[in-house]
C-alpha cells in the first residue's frame, strides 16, 4: 500500500469516527459519558487536521481555492435569515 493510500485511508476512517462521536453526543443523556465523548471527537479532528496538513503537503490534496467575498457574503446572509423573504 502506498503512503499516499494510507493516510487518505486514515482521513477516511477518522472522517466517518469524528460522524459517530457527533452522533452519540446528540444523543447522550449522561453528562459525564457526554464529556467523554466530546474529549475524544476534539482529539480525533485535531488529528485528522494533521493528516489533512501531511496530504496537504505532500500533494496528495488539493483544496478547493477560496470562495470570493461576494459568495461568502451570500451564504452567510442566507444562513442567518437576511436573504430569506
Amino acid at each position: 500500500m502506498q503512503e499516499r493510500d494510507m493516510i487518505n485511508d486514515a482521513i477516511t476512517t477518522t472522517k466517518a469516527s469524528l460522524e459517530m462521536y457527533n452522533k452519540a453526543i446528540t444523543e447522550c443523556a449522561n453528562q459525564q459519558l457526554r464529556s467523554t465523548l466530546q474529549q475524544l471527537r476534539n482529539e480525533a479532528e485535531q488529528f485528522q487536521y494533521q493528516l489533512f496538513q501531511i496530504a496537504q503537503q505532500k500533494g496528495y490534496y488539493t483544496p478547493a481555492p477560496p470562495a470570493n467575498s461576494n459568495d461568502i457574503q451570500q451564504v452567510k446572509s442566507g444562513l442567518t435569515g437576511g436573504g430569506m423573504k
